[in-house]
């Protein structure tokens, strides 16, 4: 797969290990990282959803009062607080966007990503060794 048979020394390999073992080490962080970005992202979204349900009940409870109340201090206060829970909603919408279903399935993708590429450098270093051996023999 790789143009291996160009490669002439054992030095040469030693070059292309070296540099290939750091590719893994780094990509070993990002994957360590961007695990613990989808992990949280999952927990995120979950819990968002469930306290926007919450919210959402109590705005059309709240409603529901409001809508049965004659005028005075208690409407007044109950248009407050439903100003208040609607508010409440919007950011809890605002951070599903950015912790939702669609951020989790973007930081998935980057896994599988990065996994393929730490496979990918795995062949690569098992190839420069057979390579290595090779040149050994020679």
């Amino acid at each position: 797969m790789y143009s291996l048979n160009k490669i002439t020394t054992v030095a040469d390999c030693d070059v292309l290990l070296t540099w290939a073992e750091k590719e893994k080490s780094d990509l070993t962080f990002k994957q360590l990282s961007v695990e613990r970005l989808t992990v949280n992202y999952s927990s995120t979204s979950v819990e968002i959803d469930a306290v926007l349900q919450g919210v959402i009940a109590e705005i059309d409870a709240t409603e529901t009062v409001l809508a049965a109340l004659p005028e005075g201090p208690t409407k007044e206060d109950l248009e407050k607080k439903l100003t208040r829970l609607e508010y409440k909603k919007f950011l809890l919408e605002n951070r599903k966007e950015s912790y939702g279903s669609v951020a989790l399935l973007e930081k998935e993708l980057d896994l599988e990503r990065i996994n393929k590429e730490l496979d990918e450098v795995e062949v690569f270093i098992a190839d420069v060794n057979a390579r290595k051996v090779i040149l050994q023999a020679a």
